[in-house]
């Protein structure tokens, strides 16, 4: 990993305190491993380092696969769509990833709740 960004490695262990990691957090740590890794790799050891956090704190329940894979997916395609040199650049140029309800555009919040949301990627139910 590189040195500009020392709570990477720690997030990526598990071991930052999920007390102190709120939204904008998520959001720095996104953009920081899609600066590292492929959409792939960045998903699983992001997905993996909240997994972790969760359980060190003992609220396994409370990651999401879906609003996990969702968030990364909007963030990686505004970093291939215009990049960015650092994460304040990113994030005045994208200020809406640091709105929790960003994902509102595409899933309703009872589908976000579902267990199954919680387990694995679901896609957005079609607009009726």
């Amino acid at each position: 990993m590189r040195a500009d960004c020392p709570d990477l490695e720690r997030f990526v262990r598990g071991q930052l305190d999920a007390a102190d990691f709120p939204h904008r957090e998520h959001v720095r740590m996104a953009f920081e491993m899609l600066r590292r890794h492929d959409f792939a790799k960045t998903a699983w050891l992001y997905s993996r380092a909240l997994r972790l956090m969760t359980a060190r704190v003992g609220k396994p329940e409370a990651f999401n696969q879906t609003t996990t894979i969702a968030f990364l997916s909007l963030i990686a395609e505004r970093l291939e769509r215009g990049g960015a040199p650092d994460f304040a650049a990113f994030v005045r140029a994208h200020p809406e990833m640091l709105d929790k309800r960003a994902l509102s555009r595409w899933y309703r919040p009872d589908q976000l709740a579902t267990e199954i949301a919680r387990r694995t990627f679901v896609l957005p139910e079609p607009a009726s």
